[in-house]
């Protein structure tokens, strides 16, 4: 193991790799509950779609870990879920295999693009400051993130400035979606969960502060057993008959391979051919960015990744292995019945943890496969425990800003941009979007419109007319 995984030249341990693993577990197991209640929504078998989110982190995860040797984890995005549900489902109509058969036309377009070396180039031509921007930017997303998943936020809505999406005749399951006018606050501190999140972020500080090993993962562990003797978490609570195998694989049958009957039907009508194409191009362009981003940010400070140059050719062998990782699992995902597979940016927990190589991936994908038969037990662990590791991490990733030249407002706004929109934006594939743009912006209003690559061109195109397609 020692040596398939390289662990003495990447100066760490199995031990430290195990931490690693559990952590990032840990940090996004929440997909296990949220996936499946997602896509639920559009009539596809709650049950079915919880075997098919883990057996399609499981395979992404694996070819991380053994074939590209990378900390990362992958599983259904949370992002492209919503889309899959509330836009492509719900506003245009489609049928939930529809949208599978347009997650899976995604990998094969991700399998052309990685195999002819695009996305390779489009890397290498990411400017050196919104590279440490999107690193940063993680960082805001991961603290923003954490701060709502601890419930330390509130959102005020005016009437008539929210419309209600997905409502049933009862109003049961209904998503409310505001406008700008929304007005964050700090929720009171009046009540056992807020002061779980509050312990749990001072705790998980003073392990970080301390420098003690494995002090994230420790630290996830003191903060459940104060929620278990606060009463937050309720061991009697947990029902492990809730949790049938035997049901999940039967209705799993019902998924795996919808994506083939809905292409049967996906371009019957020839009326709305067109709009197939765009979705399906904006389920690609938010896949492919969303992994790049992750990929270039949680790598920079850790150095997972050698330095890319100006020439495609010199892209680190790793990162062009775990692009090939991303692009399987999201074909293979829609196959088995999820939505896009990605990289996950909770990783971060696990590299801020000494996660360096495939070992902890595999950790990872061994948790999810064991979470298959014990999914109660991932309930003990509480979502303010896992807030303030993100917290954390998120606070780790934005020292990544202090590379970015700041006195130079060519490369300032840019970046700017590029980080704040991700993070409150909570999309990395927008904040990289406005990056390119402005940085475009930049050099127009400089007259130096030769230093413009011309994939760039091509990129911030393809960025407006997903824009106008939102």
């Amino acid at each position: 193991m020692k040596t398939f995984f390289q662990l003495k030249e990447y100066g760490t341990t199995v031990r430290r790799e195990v931490i690693a693993g559990m952590t990032t577990f840990f940090a996004m197991s929440y997909i296990l509950f949220v996936n499946p209640t997602t896509l639920a929504q559009t009539g596809m078998p709650i049950q079915g779609v919880f075997l098919a989110t883990i057996i399609g982190a499981v395979i992404g995860t694996l070819i991380m870990a053994l074939y590209a040797n990378v900390p990362y984890a992958q599983a259904s995005g949370i992002g492209m879920s919503a889309f899959f549900t509330y836009t492509v489902v719900f506003a245009q109509g489609y049928t939930w295999q529809e949208a599978l058969a347009m997650v899976f036309l995604c990998g094969c377009i991700a399998m052309v693009i990685t195999l002819t070396k695009l996305r390779q180039i489009i890397i290498v031509s990411i400017p050196e400051n919104i590279k440490h921007a999107i690193g940063g930017g993680i960082g805001i997303f991961l603290t923003y993130l954490g701060i709502k998943n601890a419930g330390l936020l509130n959102f005020t809505l005016n009437p008539n400035t929210y419309t209600v999406v997905g409502e049933g005749a009862d109003k049961a399951g209904a998503t409310i979606i505001g406008n700008a006018s929304a007005v964050p606050a700090l929720v009171s501190f009046d009540n056992a969960g807020v002061v779980l999140s509050l312990c749990a972020i001072i705790i998980t500080s003073i392990f970080v502060i301390r420098d003690i090993k494995g002090g994230i993962m420790l630290a996830m562990i003191v903060t459940t057993l104060l929620a278990i003797f606060l009463g937050i978490v309720d061991l009697s609570a947990i029902d492990f008959a809730s949790n049938n195998i035997v049901t999940a694989f039967q209705e799993l049958r019902l998924v795996f391979g919808a994506a083939f009957t809905g292409l049967g039907t996906l371009f019957a009508d020839s009326s709305r051919l067109l709009e197939v194409m765009m979705t399906i191009f904006a389920f690609a362009l938010t896949d492919m960015f969303d992994t790049i981003g992750t990929l270039i940010g949680t790598s920079q400070k850790a150095q997972i990744f050698k330095t890319t140059s100006e020439n495609a050719k010199d892209l680190d062998p790793k990162m062009e292995k775990a692009l090939y990782a991303d692009m399987l699992a999201t074909t293979a995902g829609a196959v088995v019945g999820t939505s896009n597979v990605t990289t996950y940016v909770e990783s971060a927990a696990g590299i801020a943890a000494g996660g360096r190589t495939g070992l902890t991936a595999l950790v990872v994908a061994l948790l999810f496969m064991v979470s298959s038969f014990f999914s109660p037990l991932l309930a003990i662990i509480p979502n303010q425990a896992t807030a303030a590791v993100l917290i954390m991490v998120g606070i780790m990733m934005i020292s990544s800003l202090k590379h970015v030249e700041w006195d130079d407002m060519s490369e300032a706004i840019p970046a700017f941009f590029a980080s704040i929109f991700m993070g409150f934006g909570y999309s990395l594939t927008n904040g990289i979007a406005f990056g390119f743009l402005f940085y475009t912006l930049s050099k127009l209003v400089q007259g130096r419109a030769k230093d413009i690559q011309p994939i760039v061109w091509v990129l911030d195109g393809l960025f407006i007319v997903n824009f106008l397609l939102i």
